[in-house]
């Protein structure tokens, strides 16, 4: 079965500060919920797993990925996925992910997917599957905004210090120089670094069907009102 995705998320950061997350294939794969990159083979190759929690059991798929284009210019990234579980499910998906510029200073992500999936969880079908990526994406975008947003705040904070720092050194050159002996130029804080943003450890999948069981009924009852 296979499920495509074509999808546009707001991003809290400038393109720059986007891109760094981006094209950072470890720091991306932190965004996703359960996903964590668990060996850097080669430049273009990586190996991964994504956990996926079911009440109280926790499955684990490994799976490896290929970094198949990068463009810095262009602001785009292209990934290869691939995976499978001990039960003999596995899934592929190929990503085209990029960044274009927002009016207000921020950025877009922009995604497209092409998701193929066998085994057990092909029997949900397109729809539940195509509803599960949407609420996966939507909590992989959050999380790369916020890693993003991080790193523009230390970029604005280091960026705010450093015309300080040239602020008072302009001042006290046109000072006397008993003025600027009596008073010593302050020195501007060094800007704190961006505490570590990650998605939780784990896919919790309960989760994601009560979540689309709740989106289910609300449309259900708003098409009858």
């Amino acid at each position: 079965m296979e499920v495509n995705i074509d999808k546009q998320y707001p991003v809290a950061a400038g393109l720059d500060c986007a891109w760094q997350v981006l094209s950072d294939v470890t720091a991306l794969a932190t965004c996703m919920p359960g996903a964590q990159i668990t060996e850097q083979v080669d430049a273009t190759h990586y190996k991964g797993s994504v956990k996926v929690k079911v009440g109280p059991a926790v499955a684990a798929f490994a799976g490896d990925i290929e970094l198949l284009a990068i463009d810095p210019a262009t602001r785009t990234l292209t990934l290869l996925g691939k995976g499978a579980d001990k039960s003999g499910s596995s899934a592929s998906m190929r990503l085209e992910a990029s960044l274009v510029a927002a009016e207000d200073g921020s950025s877009t992500l922009v995604g497209k997917a092409a998701v193929i999936i066998n085994g057990k969880f092909a029997q949900f079908g397109g729809r539940m599957m195509a509803s599960v990526s949407d609420v996966i994406l939507a909590q992989f975008a959050v999380t790369f905004s916020q890693k993003a947003q991080a790193l523009q705040e230390a970029a604005d904070a280091e960026r705010v210090a450093a015309a300080t720092a040239t602020a008072t050194a302009t001042a006290a050159e046109g000072s006397t120089a008993s003025a600027a002996a009596s008073t010593p130029a302050s020195t501007p804080s060094p800007a704190k670094p961006a505490a570590a943003i990650s998605a939780p450890k784990e896919l919790n999948a309960l989760a994601l069907v009560w979540m689309m069981l709740r989106n289910f009924l609300a449309g259900l009852f708003g098409r009858k009102a």
